[in-house]
């Protein structure tokens, strides 16, 4: 899940349930808290592993075995510092930190609603750190979900629309065009992945977000309920949507599992896939011993959808050594729905492993998180890393083995 949900994700349950005692500080806390587990973001650049993704995100921090400590630790830390920032930001004078055991709590349950949402992404999170390595990957929301976002935003903003009649109408002629700007935004990105995302979806987003903000405005009919009472409805629909999500990815594995047994095939993995733009838009994943077939439909399209067939390379020496490497081995534990390539390259040997799991709309140029070994003319381990152009390019890296013998020619670079 991205980091602006998790921090609205953070602020609502705030509101909504320790907004009544030392609210301001219950709140930033609970936000800070939701925020917090991606500090780990700090150990991938400072080590520039290019593997670091893999071996650093989503472990300690993210952790229910890490949530106590740093939970108490964090409302140590607000707690001995609010006072400098008092003194230091007279704005901030009023504002009271609730008991050590409560500030923990709160930080506690920020803390665990990322976990939670990040379990609940294909990416997936070590939840029981270090006691196991294993990725909880529920498979119900994409990494981002503008229909989950926008249903724990509105709640918030309503409150701030009708605090004051008289700019009412106002506050929520600019909230219905920051949202409806903001679906136009997530269109043209879906659009240049090639995600099947209609225009019709944007206008209806737009009507959606006219009556949430201009009803409430009319009249002053929002302001009959608290800030506390806005979040507790978003915090109840937001349940109510992973729900559906729940039914959705219900309906969309069954059908991996009827297109796997009318075939016959041997399932090793099996999964049912969110992609862009909505609840309904699924992928499903076969992992067999040698191949791996995949779909991408639409729930509201009837019948068999097609699956994609994609066998590995058959097993040859470079795929054995390739997959004797500890990166590999650390790749591999990552992915989860992998394919294996073996292929010359001019002089050299390419062992390629895909990861299917973050298939992109358009099917085509190298996916996100696919690792390369490369082996020169005498077998040898040349060079292995990311490959280029895939997601987050700037960390798709080669990783050049150590030279043990200096006088040894050096490897010869990919092409």
């Amino acid at each position: 899940m991205d980091p602006i949900t998790h921090g609205i994700a953070g602020a609502l349950l705030g509101k909504a349930f320790f907004s009544k005692r030392e609210e301001r500080v219950a709140i930033f806390a609970c936000t800070l808290g939701a925020v917090f587990p991606d500090v780990d973001i700090v150990a991938e650049l400072a080590t520039r592993d290019p593997l670091g993704i893999v071996r650093y995100h989503r472990a300690i921090t993210h952790s229910f075995v890490g949530l106590p400590v740093f939970a108490v630790l964090l409302a140590v830390l607000t707690r001995a510092l609010l006072p400098w920032v008092k003194r230091r930001w007279p704005r901030f004078a009023e504002w009271e930190a609730p008991p050590l055991w409560l500030l923990s709590v709160i930080y506690g349950v920020g803390i665990a609603s990322h976990i939670v949402l990040d379990g609940m992404t294909s990416f997936g999170t070590r939840m029981l750190y270090p006691l196991s390595t294993r990725r909880v990957a529920w498979d119900l929301l994409f990494i981002i979900d503008f229909s989950f976002t926008s249903i724990i935003l509105v709640p918030q903003v309503i409150p701030w629309i009708c605090r004051f009649p008289e700019r009412a109408r106002g506050r929520a002629l600019k909230m219905w065009i920051a949202f409806t700007a903001g679906a136009v935004v997530f269109w043209l990105m879906a659009r240049a992945a090639a995600y099947p995302f209609h225009l019709w979806i944007v206008a209806l987003a737009s009507v959606i977000f006219a009556g949430l903000f201009f009803v409430p405005a009319a009249g002053g009919l929002g302001s009959g309920l608290t800030r506390a009472h806005w979040a507790q409805i978003g915090a109840f629909v937001a349940l109510v949507y992973l729900f559906a999500c729940s039914v959705a990815h219900h309906v969309a594995i069954l059908q991996a599992k009827r297109f796997a047994d009318e075939n016959h095939i041997t399932i090793e993995r099996i999964g049912a896939l969110p992609i862009p733009p909505s609840l309904l838009d699924w992928g499903d994943a076969v992992r067999s011993p040698d191949a791996l077939y995949e779909s991408q439909f639409d729930l509201r399209q009837p019948g068999p959808h097609p699956f994609r067939f994609i066998p590995d390379s058959p097993p040859d020496q470079y795929i054995a050594k390739a997959l004797q490497l500890p990166t590999v081995k650390l790749y591999l534990s990552f992915a989860r729905f992998p394919s294996v390539q073996s292929f010359r390259d001019g002089n050299q040997h390419v062992v390629e492993l895909g990861e299917n799991r973050f298939q992109d709309g358009r099917r085509r140029g190298p996916q996100p998180f696919t690792y390369e070994v490369i082996f020169d003319a005498d077998g040898t381990v040349a060079a292995e890393g990311w490959l280029t152009n895939g997601m987050l390019q700037s960390r798709m890296r080669r990783i050049v083995p150590q030279i043990d013998n200096p006088t040894a020619p050096a490897p010869k670079k990919s092409s």
